[in-house]
């Protein structure tokens, strides 16, 4: 399949479909509740209507993020117990590097505490204030360090990926033409790099093709601007080459994810999502000079450069989900229950981002609730509308999540205000899937009543983690 063609849609159990199942089976169990809507209603109003402030106790099904919300396996949770704690030099970070290099290829790694960790060392060592960096569709953390740095976002992502009916496959591309422009106008030297997001999260998990990153990387040696790579979930991004582009459906994960590497020059890492840890990170590259900086760097704002923020414990847990993490059947079954939830979804016709993507399902607020304005936040009005229905919890990205500008003071206004069901990775069955389906559905049918939010309180920093909302009367 070609970039053109659209990604046929899944609905559900269709006929003649064979039932698939985890590739893995349950150890231990953590007791869930359900509460009352009464005690939700109560909740709700003092976490200021915002998910992020929701007490993890009052939630019935969490669906706020895949970021260190992982389930981890038994050899994971051995490896917990031969944690090697040395200040300096230890052997987990070894063990953490190797896995680095054999499965994602780059050549230097400095640990961090998780991937903000190693935004904030990239951006320091690799952005002069004034320069611009491209990027993908802009990512919360990544944004904010970059202009904390003295550093201008430009997106430069495809047209397709602001329309969420279009069902492009690779609608995280980057625009070849879109840096052309950006080069016409301000010229090499002040385009500290372009940033590469593969899946992009504020896009619905939408991934990058194979031969997009090589144009791109082609691209910028062309110019001599090097490509660092937002590898949060790589893995995923690997999952839809294999199935998408032609030529891969015979690849293994692991190979196309060392390939899709080699087409950029470092990368920045959450291991908490696709690595299957709690917490973690690192930031990896090719280049001694910037890895020298890096590792200087960490010394400052993580710790020394054989564990950058992190016990050796978790190092070691994060080596071993490198390796779990690039077999076929865990990223089948991955991907597939996310699918499983959107099939539904689809058969119901809920508003939502399309294709599905990787991590997570993706409601349109806008199409949900066209009543509201995009100042009364609908994506988040949508968010806490699940809370009160069910418990689930979910959160923004739209407007809220976008900020402000800093010179006009404005919001930015996204074209694409949406709600993210994310669904963590090895937590959940499919009968929670089924309960999640179910919520949204009963919240759709009660859309035409709902009002919007205001917001009452709002942090400098990265607002739609704090900010505070009180309902529109």
């Amino acid at each position: 399949m070609t970039d053109k063609h659209e990604v046929p849609r899944t609905m559900g159990q269709q006929a003649g479909r064979r039932s698939w199942a985890e590739p893995w089976k349950i150890k231990m169990v953590e007791p869930l509740h359900m509460t009352d809507r009464p005690t939700r209603d109560r909740a709700m109003a003092e976490a200021g209507y915002n998910t992020f402030l929701l007490r993890s106790a009052d939630v019935y099904i969490d669906l706020l993020t895949d970021s260190g919300t992982n389930a981890m396996s038994d050899r994971q949770w051995a490896g917990m117990m031969v944690g090697d704690e040395a200040y300096a030099g230890s052997e987990n970070f070894y063990r953490l590097e190797s896995a680095v290099q054999q499965y994602y290829g780059y050549k230097y790694i400095v640990p961090t505490h998780q991937g903000r960790g190693a935004e904030n060392l990239l951006s320091k060592t690799e952005i002069k204030p004034g320069q611009y960096v491209p990027g993908n569709m802009y990512f919360t953390t990544t944004r904010l360090h970059q202009e904390l740095s003295g550093g201008t976002f430009v997106d430069v992502i495809i047209d397709e990926a602001h329309d969420p009916t279009n069902r492009a496959p690779f609608k995280g591309n980057i625009d070849i033409g879109k840096l052309d422009a950006l080069l016409k106008e301000h010229g090499a030297e002040k385009i500290a790099y372009i940033c590469l997001a593969a899946t992009v999260n504020m896009a619905g998990g939408q991934p990058v093709s194979m031969a997009n990153a090589k144009a791109v990387h082609e691209w910028g040696q062309k110019h001599g601007i090097k490509v660092y790579m937002d590898g949060t979930r790589a893995v995923e991004n690997a999952f839809f080459i294999q199935e998408r582009e032609p030529g891969y459906a015979n690849k293994s994960i692991a190979a196309i994810l060392k390939e899709f590497c080699g087409r950029t020059d470092g990368m920045t890492m959450s291991g908490k999502k696709d690595a299957l840890v709690n917490i973690g990170g690192w930031v990896a590259v090719n280049d001694r000079d910037v890895f020298e900086e890096l590792r200087n760097l960490v010394v400052v704002f993580e710790g020394l450069h054989t564990y950058g923020g992190l016990a050796g414990r978790d190092m070691e847990a994060m080596a071993i989900g490198i390796t779990e993490s690039v077999t076929d059947d865990h990223i089948r079954a991955r991907i597939g229950q996310v699918r499983y939830l959107g099939g539904l979804l689809e058969e119901w016709g809920i508003p939502m981002m399309e294709p599905i993507g990787g991590h997570a399902i993706f409601l349109d607020a806008k199409r949900f609730y066209p009543q509201l304005k995009q100042d009364e936040f609908p994506a988040q009005t949508l968010a806490a509308q699940l809370y009160l229905d069910s418990g689930i919890r979910s959160m923004e990205r739209g407007i809220v999540s976008a900020g402000r500008n800093a010179k006009t003071g404005d919001h930015y206004r996204p074209k694409l205000e949406l709600t993210r069901l994310t669904i963590p990775r090895r937590v959940y069955t499919q009968a929670h899937m089924d309960v999640v389906a179910e919520s949204v559905k009963a919240v759709y049918e009660q859309r035409e009543s709902v009002k919007g939010l205001k917001m009452v309180y709002e942090p400098k920093y990265l607002r739609f983690f704090q900010a505070r909302f009180e309902p529109i009367v």
